[in-house]
């Protein structure tokens, strides 16, 4: 099998990487000469026997945008592109929609995995017609951890599903990450208590309902920074723990987890929480409790 990726940064690299890997032939695109296999999306189009399959794996949102408008001017009826962003889900709609008028099939695909998927496989959600998750299911398979299919693979619905199960499962990994950051600050602040955090998390490791994959790299990372002096407490958010919440809010479904995670996220990015100082300032007024002057 031979399919084309336009995308080759820290992800798309890797699964480029891996696909060859397991004998599947990769054609790839990216805007950065040191990597790119193409000189363009036309010329990446004509490298790849008919019918096409071509995986775009780019920022969600314009950019998503624009390069499966291109690849809608080049590819030709019957061809498939695979969605493998952070699209949200009404967006594959939309693009499902305007490419079917062309003829060509669409499937979106939900990739969890970051730079580790080279070396242990990606979990994969993907939405899209029977007929062409099947016809795509080599790539698939490639990409996939090792071992069984339904561990690792997920056909989850038509097209959008693949992007909507990723949203709700980094929306529950907003909240386990957060979990263990609270755990963390409160093992820290009893050093009179704990004299071994990092060593503390890492025997959490085995055997413990808490076990998991992100407590791993969180005790890695402790491991190289034990009291994290090197990085600053301020964390981004890639949009799907938002649009996880609105669909919460949609459904009326309550996540009251999740959607503290997010908010803590958001005052990370506060030198000076402007909540948190009301908060201090109705404490003060209700029940005389102190508070630090800001200077």
């Amino acid at each position: 099998m031979h399919i084309g990726l336009i995308g080759l940064g820290r992800m798309g690299g890797n699964m480029r990487a891996r696909l060859r890997e397991h004998d599947i032939e990769v054609t790839g695109f990216d805007q950065n000469p040191a990597v790119t296999d193409a000189a363009s999306v036309a010329d990446l189009v004509a490298t790849i026997p008919t019918p096409r399959i071509v995986w775009v794996m780019v920022p969600a949102g314009a950019i998503t945008d624009s390069v499966i408008a291109e690849l809608g001017e080049h590819l030709e009826a019957g061809d498939l592109i695979i969605e493998g962003g952070n699209s949200r889900f009404t967006e594959d709609l939309r693009h499902a929609e305007e490419l079917s008028a062309k003829g060509i099939e669409y499937i979106d695909a939900g990739v969890s995995g970051g730079i580790w998927g080279h070396e242990n496989g990606y979990g994969l959600m993907v939405g899209g017609k029977t007929e062409q998750v099947e016809r795509a299911m080599p790539v698939f398979d490639a990409l996939r951890p090792e071992g069984p299919r339904d561990e690792g693979f997920v056909h989850a619905g038509e097209v959008g599903a693949g992007h909507y199960a990723k949203m709700v499962h980094n929306g529950i990994e907003y909240a386990l990450m957060q979990a263990y950051a609270e755990g963390y600050e409160l093992l820290d602040k009893r050093e009179d208590i704990i004299k071994d955090v990092p060593g503390t998390f890492k025997a959490w490791q085995r055997g413990t309902v808490v076990r998991s994959w992100l407590l791993e790299l969180l005790v890695r990372a402790l491991e190289q920074d034990p009291e994290f002096e090197k990085i600053a407490g301020y964390v981004e958010d890639s949009g799907e723990g938002r649009w996880t919440i609105e669909e919460a809010l949609a459904s009326a479904v309550p996540v009251p987890t999740i959607s503290a995670s997010i908010f803590a996220r958001f005052v990370s990015r506060q030198d000076q929480s402007p909540a948190m100082k009301a908060v201090a300032a109705l404490r003060q007024q209700f029940g005389g409790h102190g508070v630090k002057d800001a200077g």
